[in-house]
């Protein structure tokens, strides 16, 4: 929702195209900062526990928003607002995966959470477009009374007999994660305004708080991430795929937002309505991915959702000043819709098969902290990108952010053909065992 009001926030607080993108930073960081913490303590503490206590944060965060007169207060409280989708988000994808036994009936229950994912996120496009004629402060008031109905809801049908995990927490690798990230994402915010020295300094400190982290997770009793999960090679992929995913469509989004509202006018709803056949296309299809994941596997619908993503992309690379909703936008929309219905659902899944029930907080909490990293850091190279070009040439400064996108999609895909080469591999050498029994 917050997406299609921006230009509007930007209009009426007064804020810089830099200090704008910290409008979705702000939220990125606070949640992606502490999506490790949140997943722990969700296995830690219950999962129903923190789930409904981090909504009730949440539904105050979002009451404060739209109360905002001041952009710096505005982003503090989407800050507020992230944290507590830190602790709400890896809890309730780990109700799910613990609930449901690994295989069909959990690959169905994934597919129908991103589906319900992909309706929010088509509904939001359109309420937004439709809020933001009337005031853009209604964007923020909105999720009030939805959080508060999901609230009610959890109390009624989550279950209290839930096992607490066994261990504590680890505060300092909390601590020196969350420095570390936020550090990252500043640094390549700044980097076109303090030069190259301070930059340099700047990416030393975060590869010395990396580090630093990983030493406190090799001593401590109780580490905020078991580093043995990283072994698990299509876990990682996984969570290299999210980076790619989420980071390049935040960046994509960014921009054409800006583009389709600041240069060719058009109206918040307009806009909103431009981007709803991607929505409703996953919304749609996206529970019948659990049956396309049993039948031909994730990597293969990870690797050609990643070559439907670049194939969007590169359709918006023939933007102008009279664009073509016929064969330009919509047909970038649908395949944009067609690469986020088969790569999320599919992600989840390969991110939790093989994980312990008592590590799928960790594996939630690991995926989407890859996400919302992924999406602060790209979207800070877009911006930086598309400050600097549309000064002097607006159409190339939209071209060369878009191409950002691109790039990145670009890797995603090679990550991909390396989980097929994998899978291949490892299919060959179970088809030499049969064979030999």
């Amino acid at each position: 929702m917050v997406g299609v009001a921006l230009p509007s926030i930007q209009s009426d607080l007064g804020m810089t195209t830099s200090s704008l993108q910290w409008v979705v930073s702000g939220y990125v960081l606070g949640y992606g900062g502490l999506l490790l913490l949140g997943g722990r303590t969700a296995d830690l503490l219950g999962r129903r526990r923190v789930f409904l206590a981090a909504l009730a944060v949440f539904a105050v965060a979002s009451l404060l928003g739209g109360l905002m007169n001041d952009g710096t207060l505005l982003i503090a409280a989407r800050f507020v607002k992230g944290i507590s989708a830190a602790f709400t988000a890896p809890a309730a994808l780990s109700i799910i995966t613990t609930t449901f036994a690994e295989g069909p009936a959990r690959n169905r229950a994934l597919s129908i959470f991103s589906a319900c994912g992909a309706s929010g996120f088509s509904l939001g496009l359109v309420l937004s477009g439709l809020l933001t004629e009337i005031g853009w402060r209604w964007t923020f008031l909105m999720p009030v009374p939805i959080a508060i109905i999901a609230l009610i809801a959890g109390l009624r049908l989550l279950s209290r007999g839930e096992e607490r995990g066994e261990g504590g927490h680890d505060l300092l690798g909390a601590a020196t994660i969350t420095a570390a990230m936020l550090l990252l994402v500043f640094t390549v915010v700044e980097a076109p305004q303090v030069g190259v020295l301070r930059t340099v300094l700047s990416v030393v400190g975060v590869v010395v708080l990396f580090a630093l982290f990983v030493v406190v997770e090799r001593r401590v009793r109780h580490p905020l991430v078991r580093l043995g999960i990283l072994r698990s090679a299509p876990l990682v992929r996984a969570n290299i795929g999210l980076v790619i995913l989420f980071g390049s469509y935040v960046g994509f989004q960014f921009v054409a937002m800006q583009y389709f509202q600041n240069l060719l006018g058009w109206s918040a709803l307009h806009t909103a309505l431009a981007f709803l056949p991607a929505g409703l296309l996953v919304a749609i299809t996206s529970t019948k991915m659990g049956k396309l994941a049993d039948r031909f596997g994730t990597a293969r619908l990870i690797a050609l959702g990643t070559l439907s993503l670049i194939a969007g992309y590169v359709q918006f690379l023939r933007i102008d000043e009279h664009p073509s909703l016929a064969t330009m936008v919509l047909p970038g929309m649908v395949l944009l819709g067609i690469a986020f219905a088969l790569t999320f659902p599919s992600l989840n899944i390969q991110a939790t098969n093989g994980v312990r029930d008592e590590e799928q907080g960790l594996a939630s909490g690991l995926l989407n902290t890859s996400g919302q990293v992924g999406g602060a850091v790209v979207l800070a190279v877009v911006t930086a990108v598309l400050t600097s070009g549309t000064q002097s040439d607006p159409i190339g400064g939209f071209k060369a952010a878009i191409t950002v996108s691109v790039a990145f999609a670009l890797v995603g895909l090679v990550v991909a053909l390396t989980g097929l080469r994998f899978r291949s591999r490892t299919e060959t050498a179970e088809e030499k065992v049969y064979e030999m029994v």
